[in-house]
């Protein structure tokens, strides 16, 4: 096994269960550009961005998401056509099916945190199989200094590997693909998508389950911003209804376009600039 990259002294991928045969700590974005070029897992477009193809997945598939119904979430997840469960051992089987099956490969791991805010931010580690996902990782979360990474022990993992799909009657899944998230084990597992807005609003989805119950504090999809005065804005409203065009006021101070937390003295970012 190789492992490169800034990594972490006080935590691995051992205790998961993960083997790889090579292991990139928080590349940087050059480096994962290289990456995804050699692995020819996308191309440079002339001016100079790199561009994929998510293959069948061009958005999140809600159909497919599952939490793990157990002692911790059963009375504390509000159940549905949003929230659907799924058992203990079909996830632990499915784990373990998706370990095997990365055993050996060449990943690209990324520590990050969710919260701009000191007190109610979240440590996430991130296992991709794809170095372009763990580029899309490395722009939306917030990025840890050298000695956060160093001294780096994650409160919540997501390992994503958009080539492993799974047999539907084996794990009691309603197709191949899916994104199950489990509050116990502070795990969540992606496969069969390489969509990587799962792994964005996997984060938002434990955040929205974390805050309010343990922190006292509103998770949002909105955008917002600041004025001079202290004085903050905050925008709600569907997908494409203009929450990131209103905030985007020149006169006014931008806090996010997307996902924050009002706590009792502020409201925060979750995601990175």
């Amino acid at each position: 096994m190789i492992e490169t990259g800034i990594k972490s002294k006080k935590s691995d991928l051992y205790s998961l269960g993960l083997k790889s045969g090579r292991m990139h700590w928080n590349y940087s974005p050059a480096e994962l550009y290289e990456e995804a070029l050699r692995k020819k897992e996308g191309i440079l477009t002339e001016r100079g961005s790199l561009m994929v193809d998510t293959s069948y997945f061009t958005g999140r598939a809600p159909k497919d998401k599952y939490v793990v119904n157990d002692e911790k979430s059963k009375d504390t997840i509000w159940w549905g056509s949003v929230n659907q469960p799924i058992e203990p051992e079909n996830f632990d089987a499915l784990y373990d099916e998706m370990i095997k099956y990365l055993y050996g490969k060449e990943l690209y791991i990324r520590d990050g945190f969710a919260g701009a805010d000191h007190n109610y931010r979240l440590k996430c580690r991130f296992v991709n199989t794809m170095a372009w996902q763990n580029l899309f990782c490395y722009n939306m979360f917030i990025r840890p200094n050298l000695e956060d990474l160093e001294n780096f022990v994650p409160d919540f993992t997501v390992i994503c590997a958009p080539e492993f799909t799974a047999d539907p009657q084996r794990f009691g899944i309603r197709q191949s693909n899916f994104a199950i998230v489990n509050i116990s084990k502070n795990i969540m597992i992606i496969g069969g998508t390489a969509y990587a807005g799962e792994i964005k609003k996997g984060i938002f989805g434990v955040m929205n389950y974390i805050l309010p119950l343990e922190k006292k504090v509103l998770p949002m999809h909105c955008s917002a911003n600041v004025g001079k005065q202290g004085d903050t804005a905050i925008f709600f409203g569907l997908s494409g209804t203009g929450k990131t065009t209103l905030s985007a006021d020149p006169n006014r101070i931008l806090i996010g376009d997307d996902e924050h937390g009002w706590a009792e003295n502020t409201i925060f970012n979750f995601e990175g600039s």
